[in-house]
């Protein structure tokens, strides 16, 4: 983390020149021809801008806390990104399977914050207008990680959009899927601007947003067109900035991803960043071809599971073959 906040303050100096006096006019005539320079004003040392503050000691805790977190999943073998291999075979049996608990499921109840839902099958939900990603950092988000993190996003994005077929692009102008990097400094400012960006957003939703956990390292919340509707018009993920490289460039796959309509975690899921076991730090083959899946065309938002399932089981055993159950 960075140093603890300081501020430095300059006076500024003042230099003033005197001028001395002479009484004998037998020295000087009373009348001339040369005309007297402009008395030089004051002189004013510009003061030197203080420095930036450093993070509080609270967002310093985070950050130790966060590297932890990290250096213990990747000594453990975890936070892969290789995508999976011949140790995470999986069949389209599986694949349908795994498409249902996670685009179908509700990770939590809609619109009330983070209270765990009951697990039922809902409907699908996606975007059918284009996604425009905007970024947005903290003020007290360092800025040596701004670039980085931009330019990750950026490439996310275009990946995202080869993937899914789904127009999607970054760029402010028209912005409906806006990306928040924010540290402990500047939670304060998390809620303002996403009533601003939505203003009839669920106050419940945005409650969640006054002590966030640090077990949750990011999150994403999604909002329908219309009231109890399907179809994303709107997005916001929040990440933290106090995370390691590797944590922040994961909670970017895992957000947006999630944001475009694969909401849920399953256990079973695997390879699959879509898993609370954090073994895969970034979008794998297998999750690549749920969203797929997700934005065939034929699959419209507000499909029920039984609506939607034979489309999956055939788009299932085209992308990962057929394979046995």
């Amino acid at each position: 983390m960075r140093r603890g906040s300081k501020a430095v303050a300059l006076a500024a100096g003042l230099a003033i020149m005197g001028l001395a006096a002479c009484d004998s006019t037998a020295l000087a005539p009373r009348t001339t021809e040369v005309t007297p320079q402009v008395r030089p004003a004051a002189v004013v040392k510009p003061a030197a801008p203080a420095p930036e503050p450093g993070p509080s000691a609270a967002s310093l805790d985070l950050q130790r806390y966060y590297a932890r977190i990290q250096k213990d999943l990747l000594v453990r073998g975890l936070l892969r990104t290789d995508g999976g291999g011949p140790d995470t075979q999986f069949t389209d049996t599986m694949l349908a399977r795994n498409f249902e608990r996670i685009a179908l499921a509700e990770e939590y109840e809609r619109g009330a914050g983070l209270t765990p839902s009951r697990g039922d099958l809902g409907a699908i939900k996606k975007w059918t207008k284009p996604i425009r990603i905007s970024v947005e950092f903290g003020p007290r988000v360092p800025r040596d990680q701004i670039a980085e993190d931009r330019a990750w996003l950026a490439e996310y994005a275009a990946k995202l959009g080869r993937i899914t077929g789904h127009p999607i692009s970054m760029g402010t102008s028209g912005a409906n899927f806006h990306v928040l990097f924010m540290s402990e400094d500047d939670k304060d400012r998390i809620k303002p601007r996403i009533q601003q960006l939505v203003p009839d957003v669920n106050l419940a939703s945005l409650d969640l947003f006054d002590n966030l956990p640090r077990s949750i390292h990011c999150l994403v919340i999604a909002f329908s067109e219309t009231q109890g509707g399907y179809e994303y018009g709107e997005a916001i993920a929040v990440i933290r900035s106090e995370h390691p490289d590797l944590l922040r460039r994961s909670c970017i796959h895992e957000e947006v991803a999630q944001g475009l309509g694969l909401g849920n975690d399953d256990p079973r899921a695997r390879p699959s960043i879509f898993n609370d076991d954090d073994e895969f730090a970034l979008l794998t083959v297998h999750d690549e071809m749920l969203l797929k899946i997700l934005y065939d065309p034929r699959l419209r938002p507000g499909m029920s599971a039984d609506e939607a399932r034979p489309i999956v089981v055939e788009r299932a055993a085209e992308l990962a073959g057929a394979g046995s159950s």
